[in-house]
């Protein structure tokens, strides 16, 4: 009878979307100083007639394009996954919980600047007022959004959690009382995706106006494309992370800004000495005793129709929570994973006017997860890896666990934006970040590694960064088109270690070996390959299924100080493994397609496919319905474009990370700029622009970008205020 009465009040409980009068006519009224215009793309240009009414219009033109990403990415970021998701999700909202704190995003928000209030406060109105419009749309948790809720973001990207290495399970094991003394098994930091930035300088185009690349790796239609522009100033184009109130990847009038993910050292793990005694828990802290700190987390979650609650005693020293044990020690994280100023930060980036303002920005050293490319309309270019970055003693190794009971280990404030790893306006007129090493970051005009502490840039070589500085080397004169192709260059050098290896493996077989003849005809076309993926091409299906089967220590993209870097391992790999490590791979190469098609012999674009359906959070494919080829290979093995693929229960891979909005600009007296994105930019499988950009995604052709209003006017689809 209970659950009857549980079930029977639901729906009331989640989807009443009731506001007050007054805030009905504060929306309303807010609605009128907003007007947006969807282009023939469906794209949003929202006009406000101050930053907040653009903010306003922002976020209810996100929620009518894919209001479900919008609610998913709070619902995580709350901690409140489990209530959706169940059982399963629990140590995901616990890791959440003791990382982001409500309670201070809240205080946060209480003493934020006026103007700054304005925007949270405008960015909650937003969400609400859509919700209040569309009383059909049925929330899945969220049927009120609060103006606090992007406090809980760090830098404007939902995904940048810092836990150093520690893992869910750990924090699972510790906090179910596991403490068996298991080996800690090191996680493998691949890296698939990523992204890529590029920067050109007068002296390399055609035009003589600086360009920049904006190429983002993510899971597809993790950002739509946006302009929101404002009569305080404000006008940014770019790519918005469902919920943000700011353009994260993109350029304004004056200047552009690309961000590429690091391994920069920004969050560290402690040792903890804890004494048990008679009056409760203490550590250790420079030979004197503390009380642990102690916290009641409840995380609820869906059983059936019902919500169950956890209840969990948390632990925290001054150094942060406790979220593992390893060698019998509780091991704690320090890192700054909410921080209200990042969010600042990303909204004053948007308003620079030059390079001087965009480095006050950076001067804020808040962005704890992002490398920055930069270009702008006066010529200038620059680099930085990284932003947010403790200081602290190098005699340690911080990329281990480190002794919590000493103040030795205590971070010792932050590093100044001009003591890390940037480059201006090298002499080579050319800058690129390829999730690598920054000390390639300019060719020979590069940073030099031993001018830094390890821990400011552990990132090595990867294949692309090889990709990279050979394209840009070239002695050419840039044009948007040409830099488009170079981002879209099909060459993987990756294969060119890993083919030569296998192709002498198999000539070191003995005549005997029936492996001679069983692989005959696949080597006889890996050899003639040239390391570019095409559609047409079987020589790119067997090396793109056969690489991921070797080795996993060359997929190792993130290192620590010290470790080989993925050329290097790779490289080590080709020249050190037996005959059979690399020829026993490709036979099971060839029976896997031979189950899954019958033969062998598979065209690369037969095979890697892209297919949007239901616009779901987790798309469900199906080899019996439409899909397009898709002729791009694997950024892991150093292609620049990235088009990450896997068979899902299916025949056929299909993509769904990688190249997602990609972007160039050239700025100068007036923006030019081309842009696609992934699919299309509405997540409504009804709406034509749900797929109206496959086909030119998968060609890589670029459609032109609409900045300045009156050529936003010549193609208008729809022109409307909020709520209309």
């Amino acid at each position: 009878m209970k659950n009857l009465f549980l079930l029977l009040l639901l729906p009331l409980q989640l989807f009443a979307q009731k506001f007050t009068p007054a805030e009905i006519a504060a929306y309303q009224a807010q609605a009128k100083k907003v007007n947006i215009i969807r282009d023939k793309w469906g794209i949003a240009h929202v006009y406000g007639k101050t930053d907040a009414d653009a903010v306003f219009g922002l976020l209810y033109a996100q929620c009518e394009d894919d209001f479900k990403r919008v609610e998913l990415n709070y619902i995580e970021k709350l901690g409140r996954l489990a209530e959706i998701n169940g059982e399963s999700a629990v140590f995901n909202d616990l890791q959440i919980r003791l990382l982001f704190d409500s309670t201070e995003a809240k205080a946060d928000y209480a003493k934020a600047q006026p103007s700054f209030k304005k925007l949270l406060d405008a960015y909650a109105a937003g969400i609400n007022y859509y919700l209040y419009k569309n009383a059909k749309v049925k929330p899945a948790l969220l049927i009120r959004f609060k103006p606090w809720f992007p406090l809980m973001w760090t830098d404007g990207s939902i995904g940048a959690i810092n836990t150093a290495d520690l893992t869910i399970e750990e924090l699972k094991k510790f906090y179910t009382g596991n403490h068996s003394p298991t080996a800690y098994i090191p996680v493998i930091k691949e890296q698939h995706s990523g992204s890529n930035g590029f920067a050109f300088a007068p002296s390399m185009t055609a035009s003589g106006n600086s360009i920049l690349y904006i190429n983002p790796h993510t899971t597809f239609y993790f950002r739509p494309e946006v302009q929101m522009q404002s009569e305080e100033g404000l006008n940014a184009y770019g790519a918005v992370t469902w919920g943000q109130f700011f353009i994260y990847q993109g350029f304004n009038e004056h200047l552009g800004w690309m961000h590429t993910s690091n391994n920069v050292d920004i969050a560290d793990i402690y040792a903890e000495k804890i004494i048990k005694t008679d009056k409760g828990l203490f550590y250790q802290y420079d030979k004197k005793k503390f009380p642990v700190t102690q916290k009641k987390i409840n995380i609820s979650y869906l059983d059936g129709t019902s919500l169950k609650t956890k209840t969990f005693t948390t632990y925290f020293t001054n150094n942060g929570p406790v979220m593992a044990i390893r060698d019998g020690k509780w091991i704690s994280l320090k890192a700054k994973n909410r921080n209200a100023q990042s969010l600042v930060q990303s909204w004053v980036r948007t308003k620079a006017k030059n390079f001087e303002e965009y480095q006050k920005a950076m001067d804020l050293k808040a962005n704890a997860s992002n490398n920055t490319v930069y270009a702008d309309a006066q010529g200038n270019i620059a680099f930085w890896h990284g932003n947010f970055i403790p200081i602290r003693d190098t005699k340690y190794n911080w990329s281990e666990v480190v002794d919590g009971s000493t103040s030795a280990t205590a971070w010792k404030g932050m590093h100044n934006v001009k003591d890390m790893v940037h480059v201006y306006n090298p002499a080579n007129g050319w800058l690129q970040n390829c999730n690598s090493t920054p000390f390639s970051s300019a060719g020979k005009n590069s940073p030099i590694k031993t001018n830094y502490p390890s821990y400011m840039a552990p990132d090595g070589e990867n294949f692309r960064g090889v990709a990279a500085v050979k394209l840009l080397s070239r002695p050419i004169k840039y044009t948007m088109e040409k830099v488009i192709e170079t981002g879209y260059d099909s060459y993987m050098p990756g294969f060119e270690v890993l083919i030569p290896a296998l192709l002498k493996a198999y000539n070191q077989l003995p005549q005997s070996d029936p492996l001679i003849e069983e692989l005959k005809a696949p080597i006889a076309i890996l050899k003639n390959w040239d390391y570019r993926s095409a559609e047409n091409s079987e020589a790119t299906t067997l090396a793109m299924e056969w690489a991921p089967r070797l080795n996993s220590a060359i997929r190792k993209v993130y290192i620590n100080p010290g470790d080989k870097d993925q050329v290097e391992a790779t490289t080590e790999f080709a020249k050190s493994a037996r005959p059979n490590d690399l020829l026993d791979p490709l036979k099971a190469t060839m029976a896997d397609l031979n189950k899954r098609f019958g033969k062998w012999q598979i065209a690369w674009g037969e095979l890697n496919r892209f297919q949007r359906l239901t616009g779901a959070i987790k798309e469900k494919y199906d080899d019996n319905l439409p899909s397009l080829p898709v002729g791009f290979g694997s950024a892991m093995w150093g292609q620049l474009g990235s088009y990450i693929s896997n068979p899902f229960k299916t025949n056929k891979r299909y993509g769904y990370s990688g190249n997602s909005f990609v972007c160039v600009v050239e700025f100068g007296k007036r923006i030019k700029a081309k842009s696609i994105l992934a699919g299309g930019n509405s997540g409504d499988p009804n709406s034509k622009h749900f797929t109206d950009q496959a086909l030119m995604y998968t060609k890589g052709e670029f459609k032109d970008v609409l900045f300045y209003k009156e050529d936003v006017l010549k193609h208008v689809e729809r022109n409307y205020q909020p709520g209309q």
